[in-house]
């Protein structure tokens, strides 16, 4: 049966002016995301701005285009649940990685290869559902959050050694931001009350400008409208060997997709059913992976920052979503508004990230408060989640000895402590479970 409109909060139609605001504060909640990629590949790789420009627009698009799909939903690809789609953080620096090796034509087949290999892969791993249960979701959903929190707290405060680290005025704005976004989540009720995020962050980019931190004048700079171009690089090289660290990754991706799809169904109440919902996720993350390859992009896959920013306004409603995604579409295809959202200085953004990704650590406490923690297979399930996945988040470079197929595991704390929370709840279910007896897992 479908839901009832009338009472499920997902297919709630908003108004049109609560759309808008509310869809720009999912868009201002992970600009920073595609803009950094982009960024990121074009000093790695020496790309010329011309290009980088071009590669900003292309994953505006992508992320909009694989937003729409996933909010929407299209036969069994899509969630149809409020989703925002990005680049992932580590699928670029893989991207980067085969182009350095390789080159670009070389690393945009890669894209190409793992999107498909979602398909071939996904039957194998729709069975492997039943090793997902809450407590290893909630592990993996508070190791993302602490995984995210050390990221953007770098992101605050600059690369230690530098002139730049730890300046009292950027760590002034981020304070600022937070602080602002707590206020008016508890002063305001309400539609606006639901804000808080956006305002939070306009307040902090109004400052950064009152100081002179946020200059505006490159804003109309360079062309007024832009548009992707397939295949920029040139045609696509397939080489599977060169591909072989994103195809372990998607899977990984995977994992992720089945938290924030089970995450998201909590927050909105949607009853999840794993075996159908979480395949449409995926199946919508490898399209939208897809249509980024064919623009030059990489992988473009459901955001971590989607849960903090659902978990804390409260709005449920995938209309809201889609509205983000057309939004995105305009971002892509409107230059100064790329821009504008890139000179948002990155305290301010970084401030915001925070609050955005804390939310998804309490969800993760949530979910594990629903488990029985009295059940030894769940206390040690979580212990060695958090041992596994903490140790390379508070120890960098632990790894860095290990074979480097090894170290895209193990070195991603989220993947580590999940891979291992599901091992040890096997050990105990599966391997140490006396017959008769069943061991408590939810």
């Amino acid at each position: 049966m479908s839901p009832d409109p009338a009472r499920d909060p997902v297919d709630a139609r908003l108004p049109a002016w609560q759309l808008v605001l509310f869809g720009l504060q999912h868009v201002l909640s992970m600009a920073a995301s595609p803009i950094t990629a982009v960024f990121l590949v074009a000093r790695m790789l020496s790309l010329p701005a011309e290009l980088t420009v071009q590669l900003i627009g292309a994953t505006f698009l992508a992320c909009g285009i694989g937003t729409l799909l996933q909010s929407f939903g299209w036969a069994a690809i899509g969630a149809r649940l409020p989703f925002v789609m990005v680049p992932g953080g580590a699928p670029v620096m893989l991207f980067a990685l085969v182009a350095r090796q390789t080159d670009l034509q070389t690393a945009a087949g890669s894209v190409i290869l793992t999107s498909l290999f979602y398909w071939i892969i996904l039957p194998v791993f729709a069975r492997c559902l039943r090793f997902f249960p809450r407590v290893v979701i909630g592990a993996m959903l508070l190791l993302v959050s602490v995984s995210l929190i050390k990221i953007y707290a770098g992101v605050i405060v600059g690369q230690p050694g530098t002139p730049t680290f730890a300046q009292p005025q950027a760590l002034g704005l981020a304070l600022l931001t937070i602080a602002s976004t707590l206020l008016i989540a508890r002063a305001l009720k309400g539609a606006a009350g639901r804000l808080a995020v956006l305002l939070g962050l306009v307040i902090g980019a109004l400052a950064s400008w009152a100081l002179g931190y946020m200059p505006l004048a490159t804003v109309m700079q360079g062309p007024v409208f832009t548009h992707p171009v397939l295949f920029p690089f040139g045609t696509p090289h397939f080489d599977v060997i060169a591909a072989l660290p994103m195809l372990i990754f998607s899977v990984i991706s995977m994992a992720e997709a089945t938290a924030q799809t089970v995450a998201v169904g909590e927050i909105t109440g949607r009853v999840i059913d794993t075996s159908r919902d979480v395949p449409r996720t995926i199946r919508g993350d490898a399209v939208a992976s897809l249509i980024g390859a064919l623009l030059g992009t990489s992988l473009i896959i459901t955001s971590a920052e989607n849960i903090g920013v659902v978990q804390t306004t409260g709005v449920r409603s995938r209309y809201v979503t889609a509205t983000a995604g057309v939004m995105l579409i305009v971002i892509a295809l409107f230059a100064p508004l790329a821009r504008l959202a890139y000179s948002i200085p990155a305290p301010v953004v970084g401030g915001t990230a925070l609050i955005v990704f804390a939310m998804i650590g309490v969800m993760g406490i949530k979910m594990l408060g629903q488990v029985d923690l009295n059940a030894r297979s769940n206390q040690y399930t979580l212990a060695v989640a958090l041992i596994v996945g903490l140790l390379p988040i508070l120890v960098p470079n632990l790894y860095a000895r290990f074979p480097a197929n090894l170290q895209l595991v193990l070195s991603n704390g989220m993947a580590a402590g999940t891979v291992a929370a599901i091992i040890v709840n096997l050990v105990f279910t599966a391997v140490w479970a006396r017959p008769g007896k069943k061991i408590q897992t939810t």
